[in-house]
């Protein structure tokens, strides 16, 4: 279970214990504030998040005001846990990528898993476009493509201070998924046969033929051991939980022990490189 809901259920429970020592039945509490009884149910059983609102008004009918500041401040802390794409591009995918730089400019040691698409710090612009791009039909962001493209440029020169650590895990379907034009992913396929001679960076390839001890089955970072951002569908987690942020880098140490790297992850990529040339 994703800390977000296991942080939804924890908060619901509370609610539940203060409105039971006020001693006031689901109805009762419902019917003070001109709520439908369900909301009550959801919200004790971790369906549905509170508002700040509805915390202050709650807290307000069990006789006890003084909680509503540290609800309010689980609430914040739980939302922060999962964020929406569409509220998170509102204002354009730029901001995102400004956002996603501090956090790589704060951590020494980043990993990164991807099962599908090459990672946005090893990503040329052309690639880089289309992937965003698709953000922005999808999810409908605001379109600053030039602008976000940029910034994700930009975030690349972290790649090269002095003191980081990056180590980037990738299937070979992630070399070879025609998710842009073939000229687009040749000149990336090239652009990373380079990128794997940089001292900062560990690149590796999980072949095809490899056997694995887990399922990849989705992408995620892992920053400094503190922090896991997973990106689904529709949202974005932010996942700080010791135990959660423990089994992810225990997930990405399998991932990384079937990897190929140095030459032989070159050899992976020129490989994919030749089939796409034969085949375009």
């Amino acid at each position: 279970m994703p800390s977000f809901q296991r942080a939804r259920e924890a908060l619901g429970l509370r609610l539940r214990e203060l409105r039971r020592d006020a001693r006031l039945t689901g109805r009762q509490l419902a019917a003070a504030h001109g709520w439908h009884p369900s909301k009550i149910s959801k919200i004790e059983g971790g369906k549905q998040t509170p508002s700040e609102d509805d915390i202050d008004a709650w807290t307000r009918a069990c006789g006890h005001p003084e909680l509503a500041e540290e609800f309010i401040a689980s609430l914040r802390t739980l939302e922060g846990q999962y964020v929406e794409f569409r509220r998170m591009f509102r204002a354009g995918q730029r901001a995102t990528q400004d956002a996603i730089a501090e956090i790589e400019a704060e951590s020494v040691s980043v990993r990164n898993f991807e099962n599908v698409f090459v990672p946005g710090l090893l990503q040329t612009a052309e690639y880089a476009r289309y992937r965003l791009a698709e953000s922005l039909e999808e999810i409908g962001a605001a379109d600053d493509i030039d602008e976000a493209v940029g910034a994700r440029m930009q975030r690349q020169q972290v790649l090269y201070r002095p003191g980081k650590r990056f180590h980037f895990v990738i299937t070979e379907a992630a070399l070879r998924y025609r998710l842009c034009p073939p000229e687009v992913l040749a000149g990336q396929l090239d652009r990373l046969v380079a990128l794997t001679t940089l001292t900062t960076i560990k690149f590796g390839v999980i072949p095809f033929e490899r056997q694995l001890a887990v399922a990849p089955v989705h992408g995620f970072y892992v920053y400094d051991e503190r922090v896991v951002h997973v990106e689904h569908l529709t949202a974005e987690l932010k996942l700080s939980q010791p135990s959660e942020i423990a089994t992810y880098v225990t997930f990405f140490d399998r991932l990384a022990e079937a990897a190929s790297y140095g030459t032989e992850a070159r050899v992976l990529i020129t490989r994919a490189l030749a089939d796409l040339m034969a085949t375009s």
